[in-house]
């Protein structure tokens, strides 16, 4: 093949791919984005065949040109990771939140009803307590909240250092989470029995810590860390509950397109839960 066939043959994908890198360059891309690796890795060969072959400078150099164009793109959109974050975390998740704000006031709903009312009941009926609670964990909760001393013995005994009680909530509240997340898929009906559960669980724990055990001691460890996980949980209400609402009412679209758009609304509030 002369250096002319060879040019004749891939002019017209260099010139699209020109195209998209210029759109990238300008930042503003016209979709293609997924296009961008696999285009790169055609310019590569392309290049080394063109030098292999002697095929001479003026193809070189425009293939040349066009791949260290792209790896600068490629490479910037991973050094441009932590921005992403950045933006995510300040723009990019209150949007999404803020879309569904009525699932927002729902998921606090069904959560915080019966934390609330399962918290005033211990000043009334202390069995409501004690049977979402049990003999197992009304005990648990005196071990771990009867003074700060047993709470940091108990702590010690039950994890062995401070690193793996920090790893043991971080897989404790993402495992609640995706559960919650997941229950959408049964129509929304799992997403709301999590919700309600753990509003129950928590709220009767924290009815028995205030009834029998050192309420100090339970709030002061909570503080400063529960207001960012029970946010979590409605938030993963919130994403479960969008997937659960397209398989309920898909509207014209079949169910699985409904559920495919719906995840790309979910998944922003997944990622933020």
């Amino acid at each position: 093949m002369t250096s002319g066939d060879f040019e004749h043959k891939n002019q017209e994908r260099w010139a699209e791919t020109e195209r998209l890198i210029d759109s990238f360059e300008r930042g503003k891309p016209a979709g293609g984005a997924e296009k961008l690796p696999r285009r790169f890795r055609e310019l590569c060969s392309d290049l080394a065949i063109a030098r292999s072959r002697l095929y001479g400078p003026r193809i070189t150099e425009r293939l040349n040109g066009m791949v260290i164009r792209g790896y600068e793109l490629i490479y910037r959109t991973r050094r441009d990771g932590l921005r992403n974050i950045v933006r995510f975390v300040a723009a990019d998740f209150p949007v999404a939140v803020r879309r569904e704000w009525r699932l927002f006031w729902l998921c606090n709903i069904v959560f915080w009803l019966p934390f609330v009312a399962m918290l005033l009941s211990s000043k009334h009926d202390i069995q409501w307590i004690q049977s979402v609670l049990g003999t197992d964990g009304m005990v648990r909760m005196e071990e771990m909240y009867s003074g700060r001393d047993q709470q940091i013995a108990h702590l010690r005994e039950e994890y062995g250092s401070n690193f793996m009680m920090f790893c043991f909530y971080i897989y404790n509240n993402v495992a609640i989470d995706f559960r919650i997340f997941a229950g959408g898929m049964l129509a929304g009906l799992g997403t709301i029995f999590f919700l309600l559960f753990n509003g129950l669980y928590l709220g009767a724990a924290a009815g028995y810590v205030n009834h029998a055990c050192n309420p100090e001691s339970f709030w002061t460890f909570v503080a400063g860390h529960s207001s960012f996980e029970l946010l979590g949980m409605v938030v993963a209400g919130m994403a479960g509950l969008r997937l659960g609402m397209a398989i309920l009412n898909p509207g014209r679209l079949p169910r699985v397109r409904a559920l495919v758009d719906a995840s790309k609304n979910a998944l922003p509030l997944i990622y933020g839960a």
